[in-house]
């Protein structure tokens, strides 16, 4: 009798297990078929990364090539304008030579035409004493004509014996004596004269045509001078055309910066937001079958190093759960298929820790990590976890992407899988309107520059210990 139970009972077991393990294969192609095409959608997405981070890259190529040329046209710009000041304090010299030089020629022609008056009054009086000269030798030659037509000597004797008495030939002998001797003086005073006349007309002369040959001197520096002047104000306006010119590519270089920094931080803006795709995506495939991420891991010196200094770059101002957090999100991804398989990859792969772009983690991997987080990263090595998260930002950036299940642990949120309101997003879609805060560019929450990231730490007093509140990871890791 049991046997003849047994049978049915078995027959029935067989038919189940006919039934049920095609309904198996079938859950494990569809589960199957569904991871597929999630990866695909992930391959995607890291071609559209791929796409963006080309595309950023070019335009940073672009950026800097145009940021040579800008300076090699400031260079440019620079001389040009040292040029035209030099020109200008030429043309300036020039200008104050001119006038030195117009001071000179008023003066030169001042004075030639005070020459030439006293050579017109010295020939007015020279020409004065001619003629004097030449009435006195008349009235001699007159004088002389007509006691010869008086018969000479006789004549005159004559003239002196006509008188009546000796006293009237004795008076008339003595003026006509004085007036010969009056006429001899005054013809060798006016001979004199005119000799002293000529000297001085001939020495004014003298002055006249040294005075002529300096103006012609300085009339020929001044056509000298207005030349070069010319000449240094044709370049002077060459220069400035050129400087001008120049000016100008100066204004199309920074139009064009700017447009090229507005593709920059488009392109930012578009990667940061793949990147928090891909998380995304990333994260709800790995929560179709949740990976085991625990355990040790045998690292080297150098891996420890690595993940000491990016412990302390993300988390140096926090507590030591809050680097003991970091720590166990690169171990999980390490030990998640999902990421690369080694401690520098995770920390290397492209777009992941700001920390590291900025070269924050190398300096400190220099001058080398805090004890606390070398202790930290010991621990996590071990097996040590906090959680079994995979992704970590801050509050601020969780919840700008609505991430709804999140733990934090210091100033950072740290999660899993890449939950969103639902709700909270049907409700913006509803009523038009979203979230109005400003979205991270390039995943980035500080800007921060490798310059002022060094001298954070320089200035740094090495405690790690306690937690100072600041924010010491740049971006979401994950982006």
């Amino acid at each position: 009798m049991r046997k003849n139970l047994i049978r049915p009972i078995a027959g029935i077991i067989v038919l189940s297990l006919a039934v049920s393990i095609p309904n198996y294969v079938a859950r494990a192609d569809e589960y199957d078929d569904v991871i597929s095409s999630m990866q695909q959608q992930e391959a995607q997405t890291q071609v559209t990364i791929s796409n963006l981070e080309k595309a950023t890259q070019a335009t940073k190529n672009s950026i800097d090539m145009l940021k040579q040329q800008k300076e090699a046209v400031q260079d440019n710009v620079d001389e040009l304008r040292g040029q035209s000041a030099s020109i200008q304090s030429t043309i300036d010299g020039y200008e104050g030579k001119l006038t030195d030089l117009s001071s000179e020629i008023e003066q030169a022609e001042s004075a030639m035409s005070e020459v030439s008056a006293q050579i017109v009054q010295l020939n007015s009086e020279l020409e004065a004493l001619k003629a004097e000269l030449a009435e006195r030798q008349l009235l001699l030659k007159n004088r002389i004509k007509s006691v010869y037509e008086r018969g000479g000597s006789k004549g005159m004797l004559q003239l002196l014996t006509e008188t009546n008495t000796f006293r009237d030939v004795l008076n008339r002998y003595v003026y006509m004596d004085a007036m010969v001797s009056y006429d001899r003086k005054k013809i060798a005073e006016c001979k004199k004269l005119q000799e002293e006349l000529k000297a001085k007309i001939d020495e004014v002369e003298k002055r006249e045509n040294e005075i002529d040959a300096y103006q012609d001197d300085l009339d020929r520096k001044y056509e000298e001078l207005e030349n070069l002047s010319d000449q240094a104000q044709g370049l002077l306006d060459s220069t400035n055309q050129s400087l001008n010119a120049e000016a100008g590519k100066l204004k199309d270089f920074d139009s064009q910066l700017a447009g090229l920094d507005k593709t920059m931080k488009n392109l930012e803006s578009q990667t940061a937001a793949a990147q928090a795709q891909l998380a995304k995506q990333i994260a709800e495939r790995l929560a179709m079958k949740k990976e085991n991420t625990g355990g040790s891991y045998n690292a080297s010196g150098t891996e420890l190093e690595w993940l000491a200094a990016t412990i302390q770059a993300e988390a140096g101002g926090e507590s030591y759960t809050g680097k003991l957090a970091v720590g166990s999100v690169i171990m999980n991804r390490v030990k998640s298929s999902a990421f690369p398989n080694t401690i520098v990859g995770v920390i290397t792969q492209n777009m992941q820790f700001a920390s590291y772009r900025s070269g924050k983690v190398e300096l400190i991997m220099r001058q080398g990590a805090s004890s606390a987080c070398v202790k930290a990263a010991q621990e996590v090595l071990g097996g040590a976890r906090v959680g079994d998260y995979l992704f970590f930002m801050t509050k601020y950036y969780a919840d700008y992407y609505g991430i709804s299940e999140y733990t934090m642990i210091g100033n950072h949120a740290f999660f899993y899988r890449w939950i969103v309101k639902e709700k909270e997003e049907e409700k913006s879609e509803q009523n038009g309107e979203g979230d109005d805060r400003e979205a991270p560019e390039n995943g980035q929450e500080n800007n921060q520059t490798e310059e002022d990231t060094q001298k954070q730490y320089e200035d740094s007093d090495g405690d790690d210990e306690s937690d100072d509140g600041e924010d010491h990871d740049d971006e979401y890791d994950d982006e």
